[in-house]
């Protein structure tokens, strides 16, 4: 069998299949080191200097790649350093256009960009019909910029949609895929051009590393601007940290499928709930996204939901702390389930709903989850 042969469970669960040719090890080494010998012809070895990058790296980079079905792949110190990289790429008057309602630290970039280096940004309420194909000018917009479940309102957006009104304006479309990794969603197989990752969530797993990820249908311009722009600013992700990041990305298939279907119980079991005003969660029947989110989704529908409670944001906090296995604390797709109250975290420009709770499942039995917000709901 051949590696393009290989399914993506078993690419990740090798990691690769890497195999070191001196020691016949199974696991790629740690490379430290910020600099690198030259050789008796005064030629490098491959690589230079540790900010530009390194041989791990280099590695979680060539099966990212593969996963993705990507040209090239690079990896960040964090996802927002990637995020900043991305969008140093547009240029003072062109036009973004994104989700009024993303991933908040994203949101807050644009708005600087706009604030300071004169890029017009264009939002969309990813909830309407047809509002991305009209904020998308044609001849204006350099990028579109979407999430494929929104965060965290868990709106669906068609990704092949998005692409089509993305190029008919000539524009590109970057896809945050941070909660919807490759198991499930392959952005650019559906006509994405870059797709990102904040790899410390579902890609690493296990909450003890900051990683960010690019990966590009091809290596033209913009890219090149991109990499040369990582090595500039130092966002280079380190040698251990790449080693951590492989390191989980290899359970992502199995860590995915259980909190995708812990995800589903969990929703199914509240949706009519006399405690709870609202389940969002596209893998419900009732969600008006879930035929786009079944179509594109392989993997299930995603292991984020929120949960709209009575009381406003006061109701909502005191349900976040009454909990005993979720734990109140930010960020998502750790192996442990997680409960925030959002517009808190997001602060004065936060568009989401003040009685909002959102919810990063784990692994954990999924009756026992039940059980700890049935009690914190009462």
């Amino acid at each position: 069998m051949s590696d393009n042969d290989q399914s993506l469970e078993t690419l990740l669960a090798q990691g690769g299949h890497f195999i070191d040719p001196e020691t016949g090890a199974i696991v790629a080494p740690i490379h430290p080191a910020t600099t690198y010998a030259r050789d008796g012809r005064y030629e490098l070895p491959g690589f230079a200097y540790g900010r530009n990058a390194n041989p791990t790296g280099a590695q979680v980079e060539a099966v990212l790649a593969r996963l993705e079905g990507a040209e090239e792949a690079l990896v960040f110190a964090s996802g927002m350093a990637g995020i900043v990289t991305f969008f140093e790429t547009v240029r003072s008057g062109e036009r973004v256009v994104a989700p009024r309602v993303m991933y908040h630290g994203a949101a807050d970039w644009l708005r600087r960009l706009a604030e300071r280096r004169g890029v017009e940004v264009a939002f969309f309420d990813a909830g309407e019909a047809g509002s991305l194909e009209a904020a998308v000018e044609a001849g204006e917009t350099a990028v579109v910029w979407i999430e494929p479940s929104v965060n965290p309102t868990w709106d669906v957006i068609d990704v092949r949609a998005a692409a089509a009104a993305a190029h008919r304006a000539g524009a590109v479309l970057g896809v945050d895929a941070t909660v919807t990794p490759a198991v499930t969603l392959r952005a650019l197989d559906l006509g994405a051009d870059v797709v990102f990752h904040s790899g410390t969530k579902y890609l690493a797993g296990h909450s003890d590393v900051m990683a960010g990820v690019l990966a590009t249908r091809v290596v033209d311009e913009r890219w090149k601007e991109v990499r040369l722009a990582r090595t500039h600013t130092g966002g280079v992700l380190g040698a251990f940290e790449s080693w951590l990041l492989l390191r989980g990305m290899r359970t992502l298939h199995v860590r995915y499928e259980r909190q995708a279907a812990n995800a589903l119980a969990i929703a199914r079991h509240f949706e009519h709930h006399p405690g709870v005003e609202a389940v969002l969660y596209p893998g419900l029947e009732s969600h008006p996204g879930r035929a786009v989110a079944r179509r594109q989704m392989t993997g299930g529908f995603g292991a984020m939901l929120s949960l709209l409670v009575p009381g406003g944001a006061e109701g909502a906090k005191r349900v976040a702390t009454r909990t005993r296995l979720f734990v109140p604390a930010t960020s998502l797709g750790g192996v442990e389930s997680l409960i925030e109250h959002r517009a808190s975290v997001e602060g004065p420009h936060s568009a989401v709903p003040a009685n909002l709770l959102r919810v990063s499942v784990g692994i954990e039995r999924a009756d026992e989850l039940i059980a700890d917000l049935e009690q914190a709901l009462g």
